[in-house]
């Protein structure tokens, strides 16, 4: 016995002993590939690294009027051929030093080119290969000089970008009409017009392996709390994908909840909505190629808030927050209690409107359910029409559509007047609330589906349910019903209502658990004035 569990921890022994020669060792930093001194070594490994690759510029020059010869490549159409002429290749061919500094310096050269030579706001000196191509990809323009194992890296980026306009997914009638565009830097620029403030930082890192896109953190350091900052970070640091193309790469992962309905990473197109979550402790992620920017952790009652509540005054917003929640429980509950009222609860109209609706469902040969799915897959399919057609047409077939296939199912005996009007009464409600406009759809059928097996009490079992699972998310450790559950007394100044700003003494404490104050009372300041 003793020697058969002997003859095992050998085996498990060499097991290891092979595992562990097999595994690399991930402490071990992998050796970065150094410069080649040699323009001729430069230009073949570069023809070889891009071979086929048109785009790719390289010019070979001598510098002034010595013999030392300087290799410029650069990717056409994203380096600025301006700042390349003017202040790169001009001041190179031009420059006069001292007879023999170069010849005798190989080691120092590079330092001598920036400090006396170019005049480029932006110069970095590189001794890697590879961080020097990533530096090429981006619009860099990589300067090889003959006998050094250091390049130069000047800023040129200068590709064709959109300008900034009014965003077209956030109208407002009161409020900043400028919106982000593709180009990372913009965008962190725009956010830091609205914020002059040196706490708030931009932390850049690099994601995707083909793609290397480029992701900025903003956060308001003091505000936003370091556990917050710390889990955003590691997060992003574990994505592992070949490409990030757009934000939504990044949303699926690292939400807290990737099957559930509800949105768990907040999303913005607008500078001022950015910069408003920013001060009350969020976290923004900006990625290179999208104007949406996400914001985390994002809360339910950030859906039924509009940036426009804060542009006016506090009982117009409060109103028409008020007006947003009723919609919200239209948009998902209407169809299903019209259908539970017609197939199980009769008895709960009033005569009149029942001997209305019965004059209406005559001669029609559905029931309201089936009357319910059709007008709703109809009305997704003329929304997903009108989106994806050219603008220019586009509304024109959601609304002509729309009036054509209702009134002609009306007069065909399809479809019942009051579902019709139910139809459009839920599909305005649900473009009040356009961050819950992909979600509403799946609840209004689940809860259309169990109002027709059992009808009222099928529907509030159902929304009990759902409430229970808003309840169970998370988002980066809030709450997602804060500061409903749990509650949060003095975070309700913002949620049903918006009180006004003078009385917005604090940030909300449910996103930080800290006391910070964000103004000073209205009543005190009149007081001392008194």
């Amino acid at each position: 016995m003793f020697s058969e569990l002997k003859r095992k921890a050998n085996q498990l022994i060499r097991f290891y002993k092979f595992w562990q020669e097999a595994t690399p060792n991930q402490n071990d930093a992998v050796r970065p590939e150094p410069i080649p001194v040699n323009l001729e070594e430069i230009k073949q490994k570069l023809s070889t690294e891009f071979a086929g690759c048109d785009d790719l510029i390289t010019r070979e020059i001598f510098i002034g009027k010595t013999q030392k010869k300087c290799l410029i490549a650069y990717i056409d159409n994203l380096a600025n051929n301006q700042i390349l002429n003017d202040n790169i290749v001009k001041p190179l061919l031009l420059v006069e030093l001292p007879e023999g500094l170069l010849e005798q310096n190989d080691s120092q050269i590079a330092d001598i080119i920036m400090s006396r030579v170019l005049c480029n706001s932006s110069l970095q000196i590189k001794d890697n290969w590879q961080q020097t191509i990533e530096c090429l990809m981006t619009g860099d323009t990589i300067i090889f000089i003959q006998g050094s194992a250091k390049v130069l890296v000047a800023a040129s980026r200068g590709w064709e970008s959109r300008t900034v306009s009014e965003p077209q997914t956030e109208t407002v009638v009161r409020g900043p009409r400028e919106g982000f565009i593709e180009d990372i830097g913009v965008n962190c620029a725009l956010i830091r017009r609205k914020l002059k403030n040196p706490n708030l930082k931009m932390e850049r890192m690099t994601l995707g392996r083909e793609s290397k896109t480029q992701v900025c953190i903003c956060y308001l350091q003091g505000i936003a709390s370091r556990e917050l900052v710390q889990e955003v970070k590691t997060r992003l640091s574990k994505i592992d994908l070949d490409a990030v193309l757009e934000s939504g790469y990044i949303e699926e992962m690292i939400e807290d909840a990737p099957f559930s309905f509800f949105p768990t990473v907040g999303n913005s197109e607008k500078p001022d909505v950015v910069a408003a979550k920013l001060l009350e402790g969020r976290v923004a992620i900006v990625c290179d190629g999208t104007p949406i920017v996400l914001t985390v952790p994002y809360i339910f009652l950030e859906a039924l808030q509009s940036s426009e509540d804060y542009y006016t005054r506090s009982i117009s917003s409060s109103l028409l927050r008020t007006i947003r929640i009723i919609c919200f429980y239209v948009s998902i509950l209407l169809p299903a209690i019209y259908v539970a009222l017609l197939g199980f609860h009769q008895s709960v109209l009033p005569l009149n409107l029942l001997l209305t609706i019965s004059a209406s469902q005559e001669g029609i040969p559905f029931t309201p359910f089936v009357e319910a799915l059709f007008m709703g897959l109809t009305f997704e399919i003329l929304q997903e029409a009108g989106i994806r057609m050219p603008r220019a047409i586009g509304q024109s077939i959601s609304i002509v559509g729309a009036l054509v296939i209702g009134e002609a199912s009306v007069r065909a005996g399809l479809v019942s007047d009051p579902m019709v009007i139910i139809t459009a009464i839920t599909a305005i409600t649900t473009f009040i609330l356009p961050p819950l406009q992909r979600v509403l759809p799946f609840f209004r059928l689940a809860f259309t589906v169990i109002a027709n097996i059992l009808g009222l009490l099928g529907v509030f079992l159902l929304l009990i349910a759902v409430v229970v699972h808003m309840c169970s998310l998370r988002s980066f450790g809030v709450p997602y019903m804060a500061p409903l559950a749990p509650l949060v007394p003095s975070d309700l100044k913002d949620v049903f209502i918006r009180v006004p700003h003078w009385a917005l003494l604090t940030r909300p404490r449910s996103l930080t658990w800290q006391e910070t104050g964000r103004a000073k009372s209205h009543l005190a300041k009149k007081n001392s004035r008194l």
